[in-house]
């Protein structure tokens, strides 16, 4: 199988012949193909073949109302006492709507979630589950908040009571394989679902994971898990993927999805980033303490926008919108641009 990967631009001057990437804010020249045993080989955008090269050019779908034209922020609501970096902090419902007010002013998503998937974590019933995630949500829009809502969750049950709750989207970290009941949940209920990239439980998933080719390994489970999607009546246009950073990848997987997090684009879909304060972040920047991960965070950000990634979902939602504000003010800069303004 050959796999086309566009190799973006980001420079102000852009080529006369670069091509639009997915109707975003990327462009590109060339490509790389991908195959499996072979070297990779670089090509003028020009030669590849047609059908590979059209998922890379259609713009995306509107995704739960928003246009991905420009990245959108997903801030991150753990509501749990337990979570890799934040576990406690908002577990009670007034801490948790002070945090979702404060991350509404930035974000353009509010990820809601109750159960811990952090390395090593265990199942949470459903019933408590359930508990943690409906009140809030529904809380969020009694409070007037307008945001998109997803419910990151596993569980049918769960995100039935999130979407009843006022949530739109449903983020499965398991591309809807844990439960059964869950691709005909999101299929009956219409709403936008987001594939997710894993292997095992939480409980399991770092135990050596191995893969052949981790990019073509995840590029590959990944259209499998969109197939299924689709095979159980959810609208193609209502699907976005996400790599997985950190569920069952060792640093190396990591560092070999985000160098080239730009393939997934040939799946023809929005893809969503979630990369914000984890492990291999702290190996790299000797940061032990997950809460102190922010600039990591934001700098894995800001690389996965350059690779025209649409969502990138977020802890540090505030600092992240300004960073993103500033590196979009240096790389979109036009040749009209005001001269001579002062600094």
């Amino acid at each position: 199988m050959t796999y086309l990967r566009p190799i973006p631009l980001q420079d102000a001057a852009r080529p006369s012949d670069a091509l639009t990437l997915a109707g975003g804010w990327c462009r590109f020249t060339h490509v790389e193909i991908l195959e499996r045993g072979r070297a990779p080989v670089v090509l003028p955008a020009s030669e590849a073949p047609p059908s590979l090269l059209s998922p890379l050019l259609s713009p995306r779908a509107d995704f739960a109302g928003l246009t991905l034209d420009r990245p959108r922020l997903m801030g991150i609501l753990n509501v749990t006492p337990d979570s890799f970096s934040d576990g406690g902090l908002f577990l009670k419902p007034e801490a948790a709507m002070m945090q979702a007010r404060a991350m509404a002013a930035q974000a353009d998503i509010l990820d809601v979630g109750g159960e811990s998937t952090r390395p090593g974590a265990a199942e949470v019933p459903v019933d408590e589950e359930t508990a943690r995630t409906g009140p809030v949500i529904a809380a969020l829009r009694a409070a007037g908040i307008e945001r998109a809502v997803s419910i990151d969750t596993r569980k049918a049950a769960v995100a039935r009571a999130a979407l009843k709750a006022g949530a739109g989207i449903v983020n499965d970290v398991t591309a809807l394989q844990f439960d059964a009941d869950m691709a005909a949940l999101v299929a009956k209920a219409g709403v936008p679902v987001i594939l997710m990239h894993s292997i095992l439980t939480p409980d399991r998933m770092q135990d050596g994971p191995v893969y052949d080719d981790v990019l073509l390994d995840v590029y590959d489970a990944l259209a499998a898990r969109v197939a299924a999607a689709e095979a159980a009546g959810i609208a193609r246009d209502r699907i976005a993927v996400d790599p997985g950073i950190g569920f069952g990848k060792t640093l190396a997987h990591n560092l070999a999805l985000l160098a080239r997090l730009s393939l997934f684009h040939s799946l023809g879909l929005p893809v969503l980033l979630g990369a914000s304060r984890k492990r291999f972040i702290g190996t790299l920047s000797g940061e032990d303490d997950a809460a102190k991960r922010m600039s990591g965070s934001i700098a894995v950000a800001l690389a996965g926008v350059a690779q025209g990634v649409q969502m990138i979902r977020v802890h540090d939602v505030a600092e992240t919108r300004a960073a993103l504000t500033l590196w979009q003010a240096v790389t979109q800069t036009t040749p009209d641009a005001k001269q001579g303004e002062n600094p």
